[in-house]
């Protein structure tokens, strides 16, 4: 969180930003979290099938209605509006694309499924929270952690929600870190290679 309120005002190069965004959140990862990550998948297509299929709800309802999040529910001053955050010049840098796609498919998914899967239903529950097995269900743990997820992705919030209640799901029926966040990182794959193919770069 502070990296995202701290590196658009260095200004920096797009290539070096998004360099320095994967060795500090790779260094955090690798000298912290590790002991936590757990990346064993138990099922290999069902993550992938979910994976995909929330990448097409993703995209899914401006393709069918063009502008659809350019109405007032989606661009506003509450919830922002659906804008890159992506530099111009970044667009063009084969390198800066590549460590963009980097970051989104690899990086993202460990950090977001540690803390929306991993952390936040569980300290719903309880505040020692290593004391409740991943996937224990409550109603409250559950759709907060869905409507917090939504309430991040500002503009996408409706697409959000969908994401975190199907992710929210795959974590009570597998039980397992490592199949969210491969299913997490197709989808995030799958909208990189969407967002620059097709240049929608409001996605990113």
């Amino acid at each position: 969180m502070a990296l995202l309120a701290i590196m658009p005002l260095l200004d920096l190069d797009p290539a070096l930003d998004q360099a320095l965004r994967i060795l500090i959140v790779g260094g955090l990862l690798l000298t912290v979290s590790r002991p936590v990550v757990d990346l064993r998948v138990k099922r290999w297509f069902g993550s992938i099938a979910l994976g995909g299929v929330v990448f097409l709800i993703w995209i899914g309802p401006d393709l069918v209605w063009p502008g659809w999040h350019d109405g007032l529910l989606f661009s506003n001053d509450i919830v922002g509006r659906p804008e890159s955050s992506l530099p111009e010049a970044a667009r063009t840098s084969r390198l800066a694309l590549g460590l963009r796609f980097t970051r989104a498919a690899a990086l993202i998914p460990i950090v977001e499924e540690l803390f929306w899967r991993g952390w936040l239903p569980r300290v719903a529950i309880r505040s020692d929270f290593h004391q409740v097995p991943l996937g224990t269900f409550t109603p409250a743990g559950f759709w907060i952690t869905a409507l917090l997820f939504a309430t991040e992705h500002g503009s996408w919030w409706d697409v959000g929600l969908a994401a975190g209640v199907l992710y929210n799901w795959w974590m009570m029926r597998t039980r397992s870190l490592g199949d969210c966040i491969l299913a997490h990182a197709v989808t995030n794959a799958c909208l990189s290679i969407y967002v620059m193919a097709a240049g929608r770069w409001e996605y990113w």
